[in-house]
């Protein structure tokens, strides 16, 4: 029989035998007697313990546990806590660490078995802008390393999001081994070109970016445009995998259009037009509005324009909801728009069921969820031809794109769709098929699973051929 010197991992045994029964140890007999049983054996140990391995998914500033549509909430939000779930159900155990940001909030938020939200303090328990929170990652760190203590235990993988957590992730490499994988969910140097006045941070962020893109075990990206982006403007150097963000397809896709619109309270001969998402300028909200206004559907059909997310009155997405509004009114279409609201889960479904098209007029998407979202409820989407849009929205077959900021581009491709009911049936037709074979969130975490399982075994096997000191 071989021993553990020659095969290190053997160790692992001493913590298996103690729960086999008569019968399955005899098994284990046969297993250990040959190289092939070795072999087979040693796949065992690995799903075995990656079944139940414990891992932290980081996000600072993306709480997974907090109402999505509030300031600041939006897709990070949604893609850390999917896929948290979507993990635990393959067998992780997930903890999703993120900032305490209000008084009120619980420590830990469990949200099954195998899966909770964590807020750690860092800096004062309120909510502060993504570009405030730089000088807290420190306490961010310390309440870390501290909940590890009294956990009695150290993760050997963490996935932080946004370049504010893969500051903490690179920090907490420094302190002690372990994987790091990371998702950006926005890039720096993409974002600051789409915007007039760049903050005072962006120059420390940049720097981030490329440290991280360079240094970590792996950089997740969620569209081949991403990936392009993150070559060309962040680093020629390090390690990138493509796996896309995706949806929960059985959420949306199984709502009628009349059914959804007689909940709603939505005419069913309305042309309804939905935008969903935060109040923020680079949402390209006011383009929107103003290709609504130029569509040659107006005086002509019951058009409709549904702007759908959450605002705070006196916070930046409030102030930028009253200047939408104003636009509204400038335009004069007033009487055919509706702000509903944050729309949660409820009631998300039914909106973009009623739909007849959904826009996402971005300035710039990593990835775009809502149009995914859209696409799972047969909807057809017209988007920005920006980033990760490009990937998500197949022109022609899922739906259109147009240039960001060209109103005149949107009215048309808007108008395509609303005048076309048996292709606007095609188009969402498709969207669905695009989604159930590429965007699940199962498919996600699968992606997920496979690179994890591959870091962690390249891992254990250079542990492995380490040389073995003799006691």
């Amino acid at each position: 029989m071989p021993c553990s010197g020659q095969y290190p991992w053997l160790v692992t045994l001493r913590f298996v035998l103690p729960a086999l029964d008569p019968e399955a140890r005899i098994i284990l007999t046969l297993c250990l007697a040959s190289e092939a049983g070795l072999f087979a054996l040693r796949l065992k140990l690995i799903m075995l313990q990656s079944t139940k391995h414990r891992i932290a998914l980081i996000s600072v500033d993306g709480d997974p546990a907090i109402e999505i549509g509030q300031e600041e909430a939006g897709g990070q939000n949604v893609y850390v806590r999917q896929v948290g779930n979507a993990l635990a159900k393959l067998g992780w155990q997930v903890d999703m660490f993120t900032r305490r940001s209000s008084p009120e909030q619980a420590a830990i938020v469990q949200h099954g078995p195998n899966c909770r939200t964590i807020r750690l303090k860092a800096g004062p328990a309120k909510f502060m802008g993504r570009d405030t929170l730089f000088d807290h990652l420190p306490e961010f760190v310390d309440q870390f390393q501290q909940f590890q203590q009294r956990e009695g235990f150290c993760y050997s993988l963490i996935h932080t999001n946004y370049w504010l957590s893969s500051w903490v992730g690179m920090e907490l490499k420094k302190q002690q081994s372990l994987i790091q994988v990371h998702t950006y969910h926005s890039l720096g140097a993409v974002k600051y070109r789409s915007i007039g006045e760049v903050p005072v941070i962006a120059t420390q962020r940049l720097a981030i970016e490329k440290a991280c893109l360079e240094t970590v075990d792996r950089v997740i990206a969620t569209s081949p445009q991403e990936q392009k982006h993150m070559r060309i403007l962040v680093s020629q150097k390090g390690q990138i995998k493509m796996i896309p963000c995706g949806t929960d397809i059985d959420k949306y896709g199984g709502i009628e259009r009349s059914v959804a619109r007689e909940k709603l309270g939505i005419a069913p001969d309305a042309k309804m037009v939905l935008y969903v998402g935060r109040f923020d300028r680079r949402k390209g909200i006011e383009t929107l509005v103003r290709a609504v206004a130029q569509s040659s559907l107006r005086g002509k059909a019951n058009l409709q324009l549904v702007i759908g997310g959450g605002s705070c009155p006196g916070q930046s997405d409030g102030i930028e909801r009253d200047r939408i509004a104003n636009i509204v009114d400038e335009v004069g279409l007033e009487d055919c728009t509706t702000f509903p609201g944050r729309l949660d889960d409820t009631v998300l479904p039914f909106y973009y069921a009623a739909a007849d098209v959904c826009v996402v007029p971005s300035h710039y998407e990593p990835f775009g969820l809502v149009a995914i979202e859209a696409m799972a409820s047969q909807t057809p989407v017209v988007a920005s031809n920006v980033g990760g849009l490009e990937f998500t929205v197949v022109p022609e077959v899922t739906g259109l794109l147009a240039p960001p900021k060209d109103e005149a581009a949107f009215a048309h491709a808007i108008d395509r769709i609303l005048i076309n009911p048996i292709w606007r049936d095609e188009l969402g037709a498709a969207g669905r098929k695009r989604v159930e074979i590429a965007f699940s969130w199962d498919s996600v975490a699968s992606g997920l699973t496979d690179l994890y399982t591959h870091l962690l075994t390249q891992t254990r096997a250079k542990t492995e051929k380490q040389p073995q000191i003799a006691a």
